[in-house]
């Protein structure tokens, strides 16, 4: 998601996928490596494709970011995310769903947009710069209270 691609100022909004996949009570986290979030601790996912279902997007978005192979799930969030520049004007604006995976297989690195990836305890998420949104995801989820 960043300038590239024409997602910055855009002329309608986007459609982002995430996936919450949980392993021995650790969640599966990617650490930003382009705006909106830049360096921050969030949900792998990314933007739907023209033609590809959003459970396909999910799956192929969690194995190009992470290198893990996931079976999806049920979608178990969905929020707006809007952030406007200084002048108000929308900078980034997508409708983000996010559904639950189970993990196949596969060890976290960080690749794509992605600058690193791993498994994190409720615990961990205290320490790292995590999103917002991620927070309020992983709440919906169960994954936090």
């Amino acid at each position: 998601m960043n300038s590239k691609s024409g997602n910055v100022y855009p002329i309608a909004p986007g459609v982002g996928v995430g996936v919450i996949t949980i392993k021995d009570e650790k969640v599966l986290l990617v650490k930003r490596g382009a705006e909106p979030g830049k360096e921050l601790w969030a949900i792998p996912g990314g933007t739907l494709k023209l033609g590809e279902t959003m459970q396909e997007c999910a799956a192929r978005e969690i194995l190009e970011e992470t290198g893990i192979t996931i079976k999806v799930r049920d979608c178990i969030y969905v929020f707006d995310f809007i952030e406007r520049d200084s002048k108000r004007k929308i900078k980034y604006h997508y409708v983000i769903v996010d559904f639950s995976a189970d993990y196949v297989a596969g060890e976290p690195r960080g690749a794509d947009d992605a600058l690193d990836a791993g498994w994190f305890s409720r615990k961990d998420l205290r320490e790292l710069p995590v999103a917002i949104n991620t927070i309020n995801a992983l709440k919906s989820a169960g994954f936090l209270k």
